[in-house]
């Protein structure tokens, strides 16, 4: 037992040093971002279930020889795991500092989540007060082109609209499977939320999937209020290669080129709020990340071309201009996948070239993806966001 005891505590210490500083090593980068992902997420259930097996290692004669090294390595683990934990927490703060640069953002909100909510039961996607309405058609040029729908379930009218794209690389990702705790958020305050898919490469190439999440935008303008939404006021949210398309969508409103078809339709949007986007594909930051994404993925994938015009054009970077909504970015310090720089330096050409208000929230030690489930992290997060779409809906009124 007492080296069962020191094989766990190794392991778990690797992974606790592994989420608090990714390995960035090319050929391990995506088991890396995995292993750091779900220990800085659910680092307090890590640090329950660490106590627990360590209890029973002990209970089972494990303090014996190497058991001693085994449970002062474990012990290392587990203030990494408290560490974590408190870094989720003052999230809620970092936050808040993001949401004060709002002009008249008033008093932040009270945090009510329940502690075993937020500590215990991190794989809620579900409310008794929301319905989900699956796989309503938008267009006919693929069977991809399907949305879901959550709203109260008293179904208001009138209601503010939100918009959600999900991320996956360009090549993979569900609508069912990103944004869910941000969406129940809001359609429990009132909110009608439209998660569409939209087609994926290799078969697609881009700009075919911004092309879909315009008609998913042109379609929720148009049949919006059938499930009690305002379709006057949209705001546009999306994590990673989604973060990348409704900043596009939100740089390119009614843009013709992208609207093939329904060229005269409206998809401006009064709002956007990308997840660690993806912004940079002309590789103007200049890191070894977005040198790797263009060789491995966009030129052979997705853009299917080598063509710096063509990266020019779908770069978000690039694309900032005078008539851009209101952003808020939000991205972690830790990102293995998408580096921060990328996130800096589009706030920082928001803010140049815009007119509009642009928020910046950096999460230190946090990783991509961190709001696929309702963590503490994410939690705090998903509070800033609806408080930053109940004030621009403020702003809308007025």
């Amino acid at each position: 037992m007492s080296v069962v005891l020191l094989v766990l505590s190794l392991v778990g210490l690797l992974a606790v040093l592994n989420g608090l500083r990714p390995m960035r090593w090319t050929p391990l980068l995506l088991p890396s971002f995995f292993a750091a992902w779900l220990t800085v997420e659910l680092a307090p259930q890590l640090l329950l279930l660490t106590v627990v097996g360590t209890g029973v290692c002990v209970a089972g004669g494990a303090l014996s020889g190497v058991g001693w090294g085994g449970l002062t390595v474990m012990t290392l683990a587990a203030l990494g795991l408290c560490w974590m934990v408190l870094q989720s927490e003052r999230a809620a703060a970092v936050a808040d500092a993001a949401l004060a640069e709002w002009p008249d953002s008033g008093e932040p909100e009270v945090h009510v989540a329940g502690l075993v909510r937020r500590f215990f039961v991190p794989m809620a996607f579900s409310h008794p007060d929301v319905v989900r309405v699956v796989d309503v058609p938008y267009a006919d040029s693929s069977a991809r082109n399907r949305l879901d729908v959550y709203h109260r379930r008293d179904k208001p009218t009138g209601c503010p609209t939100l918009v959600q794209v999900h991320g996956g690389g360009w090549v993979i990702g569900d609508k069912k499977e990103q944004g869910r705790p941000l969406m129940l958020h809001l359609a429990r305050q009132g909110w009608v939320c439209f998660a569409p898919n939209y087609r994926l490469s290799p078969k697609a190439t881009f700009p075919d999937h911004l092309v879909d999440v315009k008609r998913a935008v042109a379609w929720v303008r148009e049949h919006g209020h059938e499930y009690g939404a305002d379709p006057g006021f949209l705001v546009l949210t999306g994590g990673s290669a989604g973060g990348h398309l409704i900043a596009m969508c939100a740089l390119t409103q009614n843009d013709p080129e992208y609207q093939p078809g329904f060229e005269d339709a409206d998809t401006s949007v009064q709002g956007c709020v990308p997840y660690y986007g993806v912004y940079d594909l002309a590789g103007e930051t200049g890191t070894k990340a977005a040198e790797v994404r263009t060789k491995r993925l966009l030129a052979k994938l997705v853009l299917k071309t080598r063509e710096p015009l063509a990266y020019q054009r779908a770069s978000p970077l690039v694309r900032v201009n005078t008539d851009a909504p209101p952003f808020f970015v939000i991205h972690g310090r830790n990102d293995t996948l998408v580096p921060v720089a990328e996130a800096r330096l589009f706030v920082q050409r928001l803010r140049e070239r815009s007119g509009q208000p642009v928020l910046y929230l950096e999460l230190p030690g946090t990783e991509h993806a961190f709001d696929v489930f309702p963590s503490i992290r994410s939690d705090h997060v998903v509070r800033a966001v609806g408080r930053f779409c109940e004030l621009l809906r403020a702003r809308s009124l007025r």
